[in-house]
Order: C-alpha cells, then sequence, then structure tokens
C-alpha cells in the first residue's frame, strides 16, 4: 500500500480501478519487434509523422486566421523538426535494424533533443524545449490512439490518472466512465481543476507522481476532500473508506431533501444561491440542486475547449440557449478571462515569463479588441431573451473600468444602429480579484450596479501564491485575516454605496466558510452546483446574529490556522456531518 497526498479540489471518497491517460515525459516499455512486425512499425510511424504534420499545420492555420501571420510563425519550428532527416531518420533505422517499438524510439530521441536545446545558454533556445516535448506528445498521441478514445472504450467507471488535464480533456470525458480524477500537476483553482470539478466527481491535482507510480488497472482510493491517492489499499483501509463513503452519501441524501427548499435562515433572512458555470449545458444541474441563477458564467471556457476561435453567432447560440435553459432566471455573465493560460501562451511569439501578473483578462481583451467586441455584440444581441447582467474581470484600476464600458456603450450604439434588438438596460459589474480593487471599492461603486468578489484570484494576490503551483498549496488558504479582511471591506464599501454584492469564489461553496460570509454581511452567493445543497443546510440551520458574532470573533483572531479551526468547531457544533463531505 503506498498514500501519495495531493491537493483537494473537488470532495468525495471512490474506490475503483485506475486508466492511466499520459504518463509524465511519455514513458514507455521497452520492446523487441519479430522480424514480421517491423514493417508494420514503420508503417505505423510514418502515418505518426504525417498526422503530426497535419495536426501543427491545422493548428498554424487557425492562429494565422484569428492572430494574423506572425504570432502563426511559431508552428514553423515544429514543422521543420518534423521534416528534419537528421532527427527523424535514425528513429526510422533503430526501428529497421534493431527491432525497437517506434514508442521507446520516439521517446528517446525527442528527449535527447529537448536536452540539448535545455543546456544552451540562451534563454529563447532553452524554452525551444517545451516545444520538443509538444511534438513528442503529438506524435505519442498518433501512435497509441490518444487519451480519449482508451477512455471512450473502457467498460466500466474508472479513476482517471494523468501527469495533466487540460480544459479540453475535462469537458470532453464521458462522465459515465468517470469515478474521480487524479494529476501529477496542478492547483486548487486552475482552469483545468475548475473545469473537472465541474464534472461532480473527486478531484485531487498535484500529486507530482501518481501517473508514474500507479498502472493501469491498480486499485486506488482516491479521497477529494483530504487529496490523498491510496494505491492498492489494503482490506482493513478498504473496509474504513467504505464506511466513510456510506457516511458521505448519508449525508449527500440528506442535502438533496432541501434542494426545492428556500434559502433561508433560521431567522427569516434569505441568503440567494447561484451557480458557477463554465457551459450552458450545466444549467439543468444548477436547477436541479437548488440554484436560483447563474452567478458566473465563464465564458473563456468555449476557448479553451475549441480548436478555433468561437464566431459571434456561434457565441450567440450559446449565450441564448443558457438565457432559455434558465427560464427567466438570472443569467451573469463574466467576459473573457484569458492570457494566464495555455491557450493564449501557446499563441504568443514569447510566452510571459509570469502570465498571472501580465496580459491576462480583462487587459488581455483590451489589447485584443476585435476579440472583446465580438463577444459584447453576442451579449448585447442575446439580451433582449431574458435577464442578463455583465461583469468585467480581474479590474485593477479606473482606467480599465472605464475603457471596458466604453468599448461596451459602444458596441450597444452599433447594434442599435443596425436595428439589433437588445434589453432596455443591462446590468454592468466588476470582479473584485485584487488587492487595489479591494481597497478602492468604495470608488468603483459610483461606477457599477454589483460587484462580485472573487476570492480564487483574491488570495493569489493577496498572500503572493500562485493558485496553480503544488509546492506552495499549503498558503493559500482563504482564512488568511488579510484576505477576510478585505472582503469585508468591499462588502461595507458596496452596502454603503448601494449597490449588490455576491461572492463567487471557491470558498461559496465549502460549508465551512458559510457562516462566516453570512456573518460579513453577504446575501448572494455563486458556487459549483453540486454544493449548492450542502450550503443551503447549513444556511437554514444559522441565525444570522449568531453568524454575526463568528465574524467578529474570526475578526479578533491573527493565523489562518486558528481562523480555521474556530470555523470548523462551530460548523461541528451547528451540522456535524456537513464536515464529513468538504473542507477547505
Amino acid at each position: 500500500m503506498q498514500i501519495i497526498q495531493g491537493i483537494p479540489v473537488s470532495p468525495g471518497v471512490v474506490i475503483g480501478r485506475a486508466m492511466v491517460l499520459e504518463k509524465s515525459l511519455h514513458r514507455v516499455p521497452f520492446l523487441i519487434l519479430n522480424k514480421d512486425e517491423i514493417p508494420l512499425e514503420l508503417e505505423q510511424f510514418d502515418k505518426s509523422i504525417k498526422a503530426a504534420q497535419s495536426e501543427v499545420m491545422r493548428d498554424r492555420d487557425q492562429v494565422a486566421e484569428s492572430l494574423g501571420a506572425e504570432p502563426a510563425k511559431i508552428f514553423d519550428f515544429h514543422l521543420g523538426l518534423l521534416n528534419d532527416e537528421n532527427l527523424i531518420n535514425p528513429i526510422r533505422s533503430r526501428i529497421e535494424r534493431e527491432g525497437v517499438n517506434a514508442a521507446f524510439a520516439v521517446v528517446e530521441a525527442f528527449s535527447e533533443l529537448a536536452d540539448q536545446f535545455r543546456s544552451m545558454s540562451n534563454k529563447v533556445f532553452r524554452e525551444k524545449a517545451t516545444d520538443v516535448f509538444d511534438l513528442e506528445r503529438r506524435l505519442m498521441n498518433a501512435l497509441t490512439g490518444g487519451s480519449r478514445d482508451r477512455l471512450a472504450s473502457v467498460k466500466e467507471a474508472v479513476i482517471v490518472v494523468c501527469h495533466q488535464v487540460t480544459p479540453a480533456d475535462a469537458a470532453t470525458f464521458n462522465h459515465e466512465n468517470v469515478l474521480g480524477i487524479a494529476t501529477d500537476i496542478g492547483g486548487r483553482t486552475d482552469h483545468s481543476s475548475i473545469v473537472a470539478a465541474a464534472i461532480g466527481v473527486p478531484v485531487v491535482v498535484g500529486c507530482k507522481s501518481v501517473a508514474e507510480e500507479v498502472s493501469d488497472g491498480d486499485l486506488l482510493i482516491l479521497d477529494g476532500k483530504t487529496g490523498s491517492v491510496i494505491i492498492n489499499p489494503d482490506t482493513e483501509t478498504v473496509s474504513r473508506m467504505k464506511q466513510n463513503i456510506e457516511r458521505i452519501e448519508t449525508f449527500k441524501r440528506k442535502t438533496q431533501q432541501v434542494t426545492k427548499e428556500k434559502s433561508i435562515t433560521l431567522c427569516g433572512t434569505e441568503i440567494h444561491l447561484y451557480g458557477n458555470i463554465e457551459f450552458s449545458h450545466e444549467i439543468s444541474q444548477v436547477i436541479q440542486k437548488g440554484g436560483e441563477g447563474v452567478g458566473l458564467y465563464r465564458t473563456e471556457f468555449q476557448y479553451l475547449t475549441s480548436n478555433q476561435t468561437p464566431t459571434e453567432e456561434q457565441l450567440f447560440e450559446e449565450y441564448s440557449s443558457s438565457i432559455k435553459e434558465l427560464g427567466g432566471r438570472r443569467l451573469t455573465i463574466r467576459t473573457l478571462d484569458l492570457g494566464a493560460d495555455k491557450y493564449t501562451q501557446a499563441q504568443a511569439m514569447e510566452p510571459e515569463r509570469n502570465p498571472f501578473l501580465g496580459l491576462r483578462s480583462i487587459r488581455y481583451c483590451l489589447q485584443n479588441i476585435d476579440l472583446f467586441r465580438t463577444q459584447l455584440r453576442a451579449i448585447v444581441r442575446a439580451s433582449s431573451l431574458g435577464p442578463l447582467q455583465i461583469m468585467f474581470p480581474l479590474i485593477t484600476s479606473m482606467n480599465e473600468l472605464r475603457q471596458a464600458k466604453l468599448i461596451f456603450n459602444e458596441v450597444l450604439e452599433e447594434c442599435q444602429d443596425e436595428g439589433i434588438v437588445s434589453a432596455p438596460s443591462i446590468p454592468v459589474g466588476m470582479m473584485v480579484e485584487v488587492p487595489s480593487a479591494a481597497l478602492m471599492a468604495a470608488t468603483f461603486t459610483r461606477e457599477v450596479d454589483f460587484f462580485s468578489i472573487g476570492t480564487n484570484d483574491l488570495i493569489q494576490y493577496t498572500v503572493a501564491v500562485d493558485r496553480g503551483n503544488e509546492k506552495v498549496a499549503s498558503l493559500y488558504t482563504a482564512a488568511n485575516p488579510a484576505v477576510i479582511k478585505l472582503i469585508k471591506s468591499v462588502i461595507r464599501a458596496a452596502r454603503r454605496g448601494k449597490i449588490e454584492t455576491s461572492l463567487c469564489g471557491e470558498i461559496a461553496g465549502d460549508p465551512v466558510y458559510t457562516m462566516l460570509l453570512i456573518g460579513l454581511g453577504l446575501r448572494n452567493l455563486s458556487l459549483v452546483p453540486s454544493q449548492i445543497p450542502a450550503v443551503k443546510q447549513v444556511i437554514r440551520k444559522v441565525k444570522v446574529e449568531d453568524c454575526e458574532r463568528l465574524a467578529r470573533k474570526v475578526g479578533s483572531l491573527d493565523s489562518d490556522r486558528r481562523i480555521l479551526s474556530t470555523l470548523r468547531a462551530e460548523l461541528q457544533n451547528t451540522l456535524p456531518e456537513a464536515l464529513g463531505g468538504w473542507s477547505t
């Protein structure tokens, strides 16, 4: 039995067999082929080269179409390598003369080439090692048939184990075949983790070596609460975990009973619960779980999971579908939060050293006006179909907000001139997710209709911790006193400015924080749909005055450990079974 510790992303405990979709750096077996197998292996290798070339050229053409010819030049290096006889011929020679399997020959040759680039003194050449590994991945997918094909062919549900899961991978997983997900790298609130968590299964990321340690068919216990992955557990451990699973399932059954009930405290105060979504098809789950609408629509996932930039018509169809699915409930659309992701970094001539502090989110949109206007036009067109409001992400200054509003108003006027029907008034809000915005919240209230506090980024920028870096994951916590003080100040500023405030970060769905958030003055929470029933059950067990007392107590504490201990103790007294399902 072996235990690997990772970062918990989505709660729950599952026991099942592993399917390893992708090894770190493609660890593959060394095989000696029979003579009669060599011609077929050479044919397969040649086909993989052509498939990789076609894939690269397709990506190049798509980038050229959406961003221009200059950014598309980054793919010339890829094509050059695939046509380089000094790289390809030795691989064919090893297969033909030594009888080595193609996958092993590819990995050895490309790893050696990557090492050569990494040893160079010039930084630009060192970074080319990443391109080499990208080509290796393309070739390996062509040789092995690809990870998605393997997952689609399984006959029973499995625990997916891989080095890294992309948003596109997570979005296309067949939910019926996936019991849980464990990855080597990743952080609790990065894009990939958010999409994986939306599937509604236990997810653990940042396990460092789980894809190396686990083999296909290994029995695993995946604990999305503690972040542990147990490989080939003994009988006693399996028995104990089955008891834990039964307790969690009992709590889930209880929470499901309140989905149709109102989210009201014992003293009669209504706390509105909305859902966070990435795609319109998730809305049915929001409604099923008792959500009142969508409080955060992360629209960038249409870009992250697509091979080409969505058109205005495609965006309009997606937003229209969302509004119709909601049936009169409110839809809050966040404009694109691109920039700190592989989608945009892969298209850059020189990827940014620290994209989370670079050209991301609203900054990215303001420097890619055509992309921004296309989305805004789709939103304006959809606004006539039902309740819709829009908010801009990662606003750090008044200039950014006013520039974004100016472009939005220009698009509104443009649509009116074209005779396009839109809502008489579209509420405009902003995300408060950096300290500068939180500290200037009182000023921003004069420019927007509502705030949405994005704690995922607010924590990251307040405590200087990369939320996608598993090495410093322990420092990333909403219980940091500075984070709580900033949240409190934003709520106070919004109340004085007479605008609505909601919170849409991951802590909105964590029952441990529910009483604190109510005590700080929040009356609107937006969370992962699957967590709505658990939070609603806590709400229905508390009084606002008790929550305010807890908030005052937390405000006097000076460490995240003491704060978290206090919050857990309060939840233990209020609804002890809730601690079995989720804990930050």
